[in-house]
């Protein structure tokens, strides 16, 4: 059990990448945005509940690997990044630039940590406080480029 969390965690070892191992994990998430975009096709609603038991299951291997590595919200566990992408990117229009956008407006959000991000990791416990947070910073993301598709920025 121990070695399939840490692989789910680590999305494939992508993890143990031993600079920017988020950032990695995040370009490795990107290609969820069109599992999410056909599941969307197929319905909304699966899209939301797919979406929904991604991130329970990633709380819960996240908060699994954290006690197998003995080491909260370690830079090897980037399941987080994925669920973040995802949210990311959640019923924007599949493009290479909104790919791309949301990966590096993700990504800076990710470590600034806005409010409640920021909160979600200093006090939510477990695998909890390790996903959340990134899921606060995704949807952000998320209405940052609704906002630059609206105005025109991004097509």
């Amino acid at each position: 059990m121990r070695n399939a969390v840490i692989f789910l965690a680590s999305l494939a070892y992508v993890g143990y990448i031993p600079v920017a191992s988020g950032t990695f994990g995040s370009l490795v998430a990107m290609p969820l945005f069109w599992v999410f975009d056909a599941l969307r096709s197929l319905s909304p609603a699966l899209a939301v509940g797919v979406f929904v038991a991604f991130v329970a299951a990633a709380c819960w291997i996240a908060g699994a690997a954290d006690a197998y590595l003995q080491e909260h919200d370690s830079h090897k566990i980037v399941i987080d990044e994925a669920a973040g992408y995802v949210a990311a990117t959640l019923f924007l229009p599949l493009t290479w630039e909104t790919a791309i956008a949301a990966f590096l407006i993700f990504r800076v959000l990710d470590v600034i940590k806005p409010y409640p991000a920021g909160y979600i990791d200093e006090h939510v416990p477990g695998g909890r406080g390790v996903v959340l947070d990134d899921v606060v910073s995704g949807f952000y993301t998320n209405l940052i480029l609704r906002a630059l598709l609206l105005v025109g920025v991004l097509a």
